[in-house]
């Protein structure tokens, strides 16, 4: 049995290490999206780097402040040298 533990405990922290990209339009800057640790750009859609263990939180935040997700792609390392944010 000491097996098994070790096999769920790779599988999750493979799945932890995982990040994915979500094209997001209709964010503005305004009082709420201020308090971000980053810029929300003006133009139509904007990239954020997401962790898989926080992207159903980001799901709820983005359409709380009123944008919509367009794409989620994960993160590779061809898309990480030519987006990176």
């Amino acid at each position: 049995m000491s097996g098994q533990p070790t096999l769920i405990n790779a599988s999750v922290s493979n799945a932890d290490n995982r990040v994915f990209i979500y094209e997001v339009e209709g964010l503005r800057q305004n009082s709420q999206t201020q308090n971000q640790s980053y810029p929300v750009r003006n133009s139509s859609t904007i990239l954020l780097q997401v962790p898989y263990s926080r992207m159903n939180d980001e799901m709820r935040r983005i359409t709380r402040l009123g944008g919509k997700i367009v794409n989620i792609r994960p993160l590779t390392a061809s898309t990480s040298s030519s987006h990176a944010e």
